[in-house]
This record gives structure tokens, C-alpha cells and sequence, in this order.
């Protein structure tokens, strides 16, 4: 067996009305992979703040063991001197710096007190090799795509002689190519030796790669499971984060479908920077009062381009076509005007474009729908609370009050909010791109029963996602959308992921 090369007891951490951890333990052996599940808000992620020494030593209770030693980290500098090393799910490379220097930011390469270009380009690009990536050291961060930012900062891990790697979900905003290609080179990192733990909430990912797997709830270590016969499920897992059986990951729905709400026809989408490229072509898609319709397609097959020129032309240039509201033409050439009409667009990027998060709940669900609140001018404060309140209640969001700062809520919390925001909204259309990303099952259970109750009250609904089994569960009819163009619209009792998937790469005629 093994020997452990972390040991983490009785960890308990405390914030101002929220016990995040309590008594929590973790064992990691040497040379494992440990994955680490819980729903949102298990505390999953301040477990690992805690280990790095982004939570000081004397900021909570409980001992930490690293290689046999005591360790009482006081800062971040201090576990990465002993071998441990985070990746944040947020990525903390700096778009204006070459890929060379944020690799060696903080551990530059010098010489008689100047940086040494030459070694620490030559250095980048063994790194860049080590982890699969075929990059020039000195292009800009912010010019390469999300997946290959991963693996950089993956490249400045190992420029760190990391012996303990920690992942913090780190394939959620990757596409399935770029997710395999991370986690080849995870297996290929435990072959060298070096410990990984990674959180996510892609459970098929877990059991791909994972050695073991503990399980958080409610800020308390449930159980560890080994993963090495094959005999943990997914459904296994679950249980474990969710404190039940979840016999159907998609709630049951009658739909009852009405009248066309929204059509969309000959909707054509310019590039905004390179007005020559098409980037929706000629599309045409309806949906109806009571109706879940979905949106397939593979990565930069314009599907967020579509809705978001949809809402108020917040994306693109030289946007032709014709949008019906209730068999009417209407224009809605801002999101002002979009939302007046009854549309409404829930982002993909709920931190960037969704929220303001360093305000709070109450503010953030008020923000798309001021004037109902106005009194000669004036938001009526009152008011706004006690409509706030109102949604944290309906939709279960976990804070002890409205004037919790939404920046410190869970993911799935934090999209609890965004939906009330745009429910506060009163729409008639509801767009939610990629509406569970980056959340846990239970977490997704529950934003599919909200989808479900919108549409039970006569809501038009549109869901983009990447998940086709996701798609399969909660829709009445879904586009495809391959280059640009809905290549198909398909029935739900006809969708297959293998028909939407020979829709979703048709190639031009």
C-alpha cells in the first residue's frame, strides 16, 4: 500500500455566520490521483485554499501533514517552496505577458539581478513540450485559446518542482478535445510521480482518471472510495454528495405547449471585429409559450453568437433578419429594447457578464428590472428586499441573507441568482446558455426543475448547452447548429446523441 504523502485532520473553517469546514480528513497517497466531489458550497474549494496556504496556518483549526512534516503554511509562497501547487478554476495568467513570462512570474530566470531572456524562453519551451503543447514561447497569454491556457499553467506548475498538483475543475470551460488532452497529461504527471487532486464535477472524468475519490457534504468528509475495480458508479457518487438516491437526473415534465412566442427568420450574424466573416447564417428557429427547445453544437459553431445578437445585438455587426414576437415584427436593436420586449439572455460567463459580484443578492436580482421598483425616481429599498427575499426562498439559494455578497455564493447559487434576476424580469423568452456549467448534479437537479416550473407558467425557454444527455433531458425539440447554420430541428422523440452529433459536424454543401 501506498504511503501518504498528505494527511489533513480535523480541518474546520469558519467565515462570519458560515461553518464552510468542519472536522474534515483526507488522506492523498503518494503518486495518486484523489479526486475530491461535493455539491457546490461542500467545501471542496476552501478545503484546497486551506492546504495551499491561501488560508493561513491560524485562520482554522486542524493539522496538516505534507511528507511526514507538520506543515503550517502562511501564504501560497510557502506550500509551493514545499512542492504544492494550485490551479484555480478562475486562471490567474495575465493576458499582456508572454506565455514565457507568466510561466516564470515570481520564479524569473536571471542573471547578476537581470532576467536572462534567452534561459527563460529555452526553459518555456521544454515546459511547453513537456505538456503537449506546440507554442512559441513569447506569444501573448491572452492571444491562445482557454485549453491551451490550462496546460500553461499546468507548464508553470512543473517549472515549480510540484510534487502535489491540485486541479480545481479544471476541464469546465474546455471543449471534449482539449478535456482529453489535459487529462492524458494528468496520467502521464502520476506516472512521473507527482500526486494530483482534482476537483470536478464531471463525474465520467472521475472515474476515468481517478485512483480515489473523497466525497464532501456540507462541509464535512463523508467517505473515501477506491476507484481501482470499477465498481464505484456514478449513481454511487452522487449518493454520496447528495445524501440520497437520485433515481432520474432530469425531473419528470408534462409539457403543455401554446402559441408561438418568438421567431427568428433568414438571421444572418457578422464577425464585429472582421465584418467579412459570417458567423450566423440564415437562421430560422421558433419557439412556443410552455416550450423547452434546445441548441446543439460543437465549440465556435455560434451558438452563444446566435442568442446573443438575438438579445439586443450584444454580439456582432451587420445583422440581418427578422425577429416575430407573438406573430408580430419587432426591433430590439439594445439590450434596453430586448428586454422591454419580453426577451431575456442568461450568459455562459455568469461571473464576467451575469453578476456584479462584488455586490450582493439583493442588488443583483434587481438589476435587469429597476423600474419596477422605482418610486418617483427612487428604488424603493424595501421593496427590493423583500422581492429578493422572495427568491432566495423560491429558488433555494444558500445565504443566510439577501445582503450576502454573490461573489462569495457557490457556482450553482450564483446561477440561482442570475435566473432570478431575469425571472424578476417577467420575460416572455427565456435564453439560457450553458445554464448548469461548472455546477454539481444536485445543483443541476435543481436549475432543471426551475427550468421546468418557467415553462409550466407559459415561458418560451431556449437552453444552449454542450451537453447532449442534458439536452435530451429537459427538451421538447432541439436545433443543431454546425458553421452558422441550423443544419436540423429534431424532434425530442426522434434525438439520439448520435444523430444530433452527425447533425452538429454536417459540412456545407
Amino acid at each position: 500500500m501506498a504511503e501518504n504523502i498528505l494527511r489533513m485532520r480535523r480541518i474546520t473553517k469558519t467565515f462570519p455566520g458560515v461553518k464552510a469546514l468542519q472536522d474534515v480528513h483526507l488522506d492523498v497517497a503518494r503518486g495518486e490521483v484523489h479526486a475530491i466531489c461535493g455539491e457546490n458550497g461542500a467545501g471542496k474549494s476552501t478545503l484546497m485554499k486551506v492546504l495551499s496556504g491561501v488560508y493561513p496556518h491560524g485562520t482554522y483549526d486542524g493539522d496538516i501533514e505534507f511528507e511526514g512534516t507538520v506543515a503550517e503554511f502562511k501564504d501560497i509562497r510557502d506550500s509551493e517552496r514545499d512542492g504544492i501547487v494550485i490551479i484555480h478554476q478562475e486562471l490567474a495568467l495575465s493576458p499582456f505577458l508572454s506565455v514565457a513570462e507568466n510561466i516564470f512570474l515570481g520564479n524569473e530566470r536571471e542573471k547578476r539581478g537581470f532576467i536572462n531572456w534567452n534561459d527563460t524562453n529555452m526553459e518555456a519551451a521544454k515546459l511547453l513540450r513537456r505538456v503537449g503543447l506546440d507554442l512559441n514561447p513569447v506569444v501573448r497569454a491572452g492571444d491562445i485559446g482557454v485549453g491551451k491556457q490550462q496546460l500553461v499553467e499546468i507548464a508553470k506548475a512543473l517549472s515549480k518542482n510540484v510534487k502535489l498538483l491540485i486541479l480545481d475543475e479544471p476541464t469546465a470551460a474546455l471543449n471534449d478535445e482539449d478535456s482529453a488532452h489535459l487529462l492524458g497529461l494528468v496520467k502521464g504527471l502520476r506516472a512521473e510521480g507527482i500526486t494530483c487532486i482534482i476537483i470536478s464535477h464531471k463525474l465520467n472524468e472521475i472515474r476515468e482518471i481517478a485512483d480515489s475519490v473523497t466525497i464532501l457534504r456540507d462541509g464535512r468528509t463523508i467517505e473515501t472510495l477506491s476507484l481501482h475495480d470499477g465498481s464505484v458508479t456514478e449513481e454511487r457518487i452522487i449518493k454520496g454528495m447528495v445524501g440520497r438516491d437520485m433515481e432520474s437526473r432530469y425531473p419528470e415534465r408534462t409539457p403543455v405547449i401554446g402559441e408561438e412566442v418568438l421567431r427568428v427568420e433568414d438571421w444572418t450574424v457578422h464577425h464585429p471585429q472582421e465584418n467579412a466573416r459570417v458567423v450566423v447564417d440564415s437562421a430560422n428557429l421558433t419557439v412556443r409559450a410552455g416550450e423547452v427547445v434546445g441548441i446543439a453544437g460543437l465549440m465556435g459553431a455560434g451558438r452563444t453568437e446566435l442568442a446573443m445578437s438575438i438579445f439586443g445585438r450584444s454580439y456582432g455587426s451587420r445583422i440581418t433578419g427578422t425577429l416575430y414576437k407573438n406573430g408580430t415584427p419587432i426591433t430590439a436593436r439594445t439590450v434596453g429594447e430586448a428586454i422591454r420586449h419580453g426577451i431575456a439572455y442568461a450568459t455562459e460567463d455568469r461571473k464576467r457578464y451575469g453578476l456584479n459580484l462584488i455586490d450582493d443578492i439583493k442588488r443583483n436580482v434587481s438589476g435587469a428590472a429597476l423600474g419596477k421598483l422605482a418610486k418617483r425616481g427612487w428604488v424603493d429599498g424595501g421593496r427590493e428586499a423583500v422581492v429578493a427575499g422572495d427568491y432566495r426562498r423560491s429558488m433555494n439559494i444558500k445565504a443566510p441573507t439577501v445582503t450576502a455578497i454573490t461573489g462569495k455564493l457557490s457556482g450553482g447559487n450564483q446561477q440561482k441568482v442570475v435566473l432570478s434576476k431575469w425571472m424578476f424580469s417577467d420575460p416572455d423568452v427565456l435564453i439560457l446558455d450553458e445554464p448548469t456549467r461548472g455546477i454539481d448534479v444536485g445543483a443541476k437537479y435543481e436549475i432543471y426543475t426551475i427550468i421546468n416550473r418557467l415553462a409550466a407558467e407559459g415561458k418560451a425557454v431556449i437552453v444552449i448547452s454542450s451537453e447532449l444527455p442534458e439536452l435530451l433531458g429537459i427538451c421538447d425539440r432541439i436545433y443543431t447548429l454546425a458553421e452558422g447554420r441550423i443544419t436540423a430541428e429534431v424532434p425530442i422523440g426522434q434525438a439520439t446523441p448520435e444523430l444530433l452529433m452527425q447533425y452538429m459536424t454536417k459540412e456545407k454543401d
